[in-house]
């Protein structure tokens, strides 16, 4: 396969100084290719979330290089790598992270307002996406009107809202009952599969995981391949 969307070279992450010095992650090679659905586990603390931050060009790696669609970012300035997120990736987060003075519909035309896009169109947008998430009859309530399952739904539908190339997505069910977990994640797996998203995916189910195109483990800051099994 050929022009990974996303590519790390040789990542390495770490905190403090030479007597402090905490690896969270060292020499990590990956690659996202079109269209692909990979699923990131492993043990809590072992890089997942630090390994999405960077890949999504919210953290800065210590050594290495990131390729977004075949361009070197790993040097972009914050504007660049703000623009770029706002273009390029979308992101969901274990908690929904909605706004609450906004509705649902507002919450999914915001970033696409951001964007420049006007409002009528926003709107439709935003419409179309929660129609397809199952919430077409909750467009005007707000985030405490929503049950965890309708929140995180309103999340996913925001992630796509700017029509990325990438999503990540950390722990998305993380804070939700199995039934509830399994519901919002089907609904998620078949949004990108619709769209021909590429996807990064950290869960530690097992059973989402192998839903999944690929599974990749992040163990002592390496990554390697298949489940943990600890």
């Amino acid at each position: 396969m050929n022009n990974p969307c996303l590519e790390l070279k040789h990542v390495s992450r770490f905190y403090g100084d030479k007597e402090t010095k905490l690896e969270v992650l060292k020499d990590i090679n990956f690659t996202l290719q079109k269209g692909e659905i990979v699923a990131l586990v492993g043990p809590s603390g072992s890089g997942k979330s630090t390994l999405l931050h960077i890949a999504g060009l919210l953290d800065t790696p210590t050594g290495g290089e990131i390729f977004v669609n075949g361009v070197d970012v790993s040097h972009a300035l914050d504007k660049e790598r703000t623009l770029l997120r706002r273009k390029a990736i979308g992101f969901v987060y274990q908690s929904h992270l909605l706004l609450p003075d906004f509705n649902a519909l507002e919450n999914v035309m915001l970033p696409q307002l951001i964007e420049g896009k006007k409002p009528k169109l926003a709107r439709k947008r935003a419409e179309e996406l929660l129609e397809l998430v199952g919430l077409k009859h909750r467009l005007k309530h707000r985030s405490g009107q929503l049950s965890g399952g309708e929140q995180q739904r309103v999340a996913i539908a925001r992630a796509l809202a700017n029509n990325p190339a990438i999503l990540l997505a950390d722990e998305p069910t993380g804070n939700l009952d199995p039934s509830t977990a399994s519901g919002v994640f089907q609904t998620l797996l078949n949004l990108v599969k619709e769209t021909k998203l590429s996807a990064l995916i950290a869960t530690h189910n097992p059973d989402l995981a192998l839903q999944m195109d690929k599974q990749i483990r992040v163990e002592e800051g390496l990554i390697k391949e298949g489940l943990y099994t600890a």
